[in-house]
């Protein structure tokens, strides 16, 4: 078994005090520039590897920051978090990811589990913990939070316009002519759901179109709910051109029970979703969808925390999130 290699061996080979070899690692003061190139030549040529736990006692971090997000599996948080992942890279501090399930027991009991391992900073993806749990976390550590608005914390939350995204897909389905646009809506306890809901309705009213309680199915964000809504509208006999769904993994159930019935798309209905994850450009057909930048708002958070842990006295900056339409072959011109 080969030994691993420590500063003693380093200071040996490059013929320095250990003191000199442990400043030079840890950067924590300035060292004469010949002694410093001995240290790390000869800490290359011995293949040294640093103990990152050891560092983080000396630096008093722990170089790793928590991530709540609420479903792992899900395609929606598996985007953000590969965005945080590409946005901690290089820097030497790594997310640590836990699930809450929507569920405020299992978020906080997620949250003390983290902050029991001395996490740095967090990162919380939507959830339910309440604004003012919110905001005593951020008194205690550097703190991003995606898809939630929070009175206080504005430079930290990452959010959209999810009343302006859902005007912006309806809009686009009332110039193409259909009137009778069902909306699947996500889990009204959630304020995106009911932010959609609201763009759904304003379109409408701006077009000078009735709101028809009839033509609006309560989802709960996943892909059942897509089943149920085509069974439950064409059950009750409403006619409609056109489905909103307020997100894409609804829209790919709604296809499918679409598909059963042997209803085409967008032959018969045009179908519409929300958030354009990766997959919507290979479905059958490519769906069109409000494109969320997910990546982007996950590397952004990373960058949030990063900055509020190296220059905490500079402001955070707050990026725009624009919203755009992903124009893909699900939705066509209504049918005369």
């Amino acid at each position: 078994m080969t030994r691993n290699v420590t500063i003693k061996d380093i200071a040996r080979a490059a013929d320095v005090s250990i003191s000199t070899v442990s400043r030079t690692l840890n950067g924590s003061s300035a060292v004469a520039g010949d002694k410093r190139a001995r240290v790390l030549a000869a800490a290359q040529e011995l293949g040294y590897e640093p103990n990152a736990a050891a560092q983080g006692l000396v630096r008093g971090r722990s170089m790793t920051i928590g991530v709540l997000t609420q479903d792992i599996a899900s395609p929606f948080y598996n985007e953000v978090s590969r965005g945080i992942d590409a946005g901690f890279a290089g820097s030497g501090y790594q997310p640590i990811f836990v699930n809450g399930h929507w569920e405020i027991q299992d978020e906080s009991a997620a949250i003390t589990a983290l902050t029991r391992r001395q996490v740095d900073g967090l990162i919380i993806l939507g959830g339910r913990l309440t604004d003012q749990a919110l905001r005593d976390l951020a008194a205690r550590f550097p703190l991003a939070l995606v898809g939630r608005r929070v009175p206080g914390l504005e430079p930290m939350c990452l959010s959209i316009d999810n009343v302006q995204g859902a005007f912006l897909a309806t809009t686009h389905l009332i110039q193409l002519g259909h009137r009778r646009i069902g909306h699947l809506t996500g889990v009204p306890s959630q304020r995106d759901a009911v932010d959609r809901l609201e763009g759904y309705r304003l379109a409408l009213a701006d077009a000078g179109l009735a709101f028809d309680p009839r033509l609006v199915f309560e989802g709960d964000f996943n892909e059942t709910a897509g089943i149920l809504a085509v069974e439950h509208w064409l059950g009750q006999g409403v006619g409609l051109s056109a489905i909103f769904a307020a997100n894409d993994q609804m829209a790919y159930g709604a296809r499918l029970g679409l598909y059963r019935r042997g209803i085409r798309v967008p032959d018969d209905i045009s179908l519409m979703g929300f958030d354009d994850l990766p997959a919507s450009q290979f479905t059958l057909p490519p769906l069109t969808s409000v494109h969320q930048p997910l990546f982007e708002m996950g590397q952004q958070a990373a960058s949030a925390v990063l900055h509020q842990l190296l220059t905490p006295d500079e402001p955070l900056p707050h990026p725009d999130l624009p919203l755009t339409l992903s124009v893909r072959e699900s939705v066509r011109y209504a049918r005369p």
